[in-house]
Formats: C-alpha cells, sequence, structure tokens
C-alpha cells in the first residue's frame, strides 16, 4: 500500500516544528533581555544617546550606519574581521566601547566574525520579531548601536554564538 502525504499535513507539520523553535527561542530571549537591562542603564546619560540621525550618519560610513542605527545585516563573507587572529579587543564601531576580547573570538563558519562571550557591562539584548520566530539582539550598551544576535550553538564554556556585523566593530591589537 503506498502511503502519500498530503500538502495540508505537510504544512501542519512545518507550521507546528516552526511554533515550537519559536517557543524554546522566546524563552531564551526573555532571559537574556531581563539580565542585560542593568547594562543600558549604567550608560542612560551618555552623551553618545543623544545624537541625532544626522550626528550619526556624518560619524559613520553608510553601511556601518545602515547596521549599528537601522538594525541592518551586512552581508556573509565581507568582513575582514573574519579573519582577525591577532591578540586585541574589539570596540563598538559607533562609540568606540570595549565589546569583545579576541580570547573569546571563534571560527564559527557562518561568515561573520563570531564570539563565544562579551566583556562584562558591554552589551543591551532584546527581542527581535523581524523573522517567522524570535531570536535575541544584542547591542552596544553605550551608544544602543546593533551589533548582531546571539544564539546557543557557539562552543564551551558559554555555549553561545555572539553572530557579529563586522561593521558594527572595530579591531584594536594589544
Amino acid at each position: 500500500m503506498r502511503h502519500q502525504i498530503s500538502r495540508r499535513s505537510l504544512l501542519l507539520t512545518g507550521a507546528a516544528s516552526l511554533g515550537l523553535a519559536a517557543c524554546s527561542i522566546n524563552s531564551t530571549s526573555e532571559s537574556a533581555d531581563a539580565e542585560n537591562a542593568d547594562n543600558e542603564d549604567q550608560f542612560a546619560e551618555s552623551k553618545w544617546r543623544q545624537l541625532t540621525e544626522e550626528d550619526w550618519r556624518a560619524r559613520l560610513s553608510e553601511a556601518a550606519f545602515a547596521v549599528l542605527r537601522d538594525e541592518d545585516t551586512e552581508r556573509p563573507f565581507t568582513s575582514d574581521l573574519n579573519k582577525e587572529a591577532r591578540t586585541g579587543t574589539y570596540h563598538c564601531a559607533g562609540c568606540d566601547l570595549a565589546l569583545f576580547s579576541s580570547e573569546t573570538k571563534f571560527d564559527s563558519g557562518t561568515g561573520w566574525p563570531s564570539f563565544y562571550d562579551v566583556l562584562p557591562g558591554a552589551m543591551g539584548t532584546k527581542s527581535d520579531r523581524k523573522l517567522i520566530y524570535v531570536r535575541t539582539e544584542y547591542h552596544c550598551a553605550r551608544c544602543l548601536g546593533h551589533q548582531g544576535h546571539v544564539f546557543e550553538d557557539g562552543p564551551e564554556p558559554t555555549g553561545l554564538r555572539y553572530c557579529n556585523n563586522g561593521v558594527a566593530l572595530t579591531f584594536k591589537p594589544a
């Protein structure tokens, strides 16, 4: 007897799978939001929060503005920082806050600079619902510039992968 899968069954199974995935990611996103709220508060009065859109456009390249201020994503494998292997620190391209140590950088194979941990107090997070599932977006705690998204598929010891837009970073060698 031949068994056929109906289009309806296939669609319902796919929708149910996406729903389950979204629920698990959503719980991660909400806990990250709560954990990192204090990071933003320490910079609430920062001069970087007072800059206008025109100020940011004057300071940043078009690509950096699109990522940092409009939450865009650069194309994968386009950043020179993917291959950066020197010892040093990665800073926010918007306000120069130190965000990552080179000790936590790893090659994720995704085409974006990836890190398994951030420097203390450097990041804030929020839920990103632009896709059909919820992701956790992270941003510079000082200027609120979008950096990327964090996922739970990174290496030990954290198990996290901070997938960063290279154009949102600058590198300072040690």
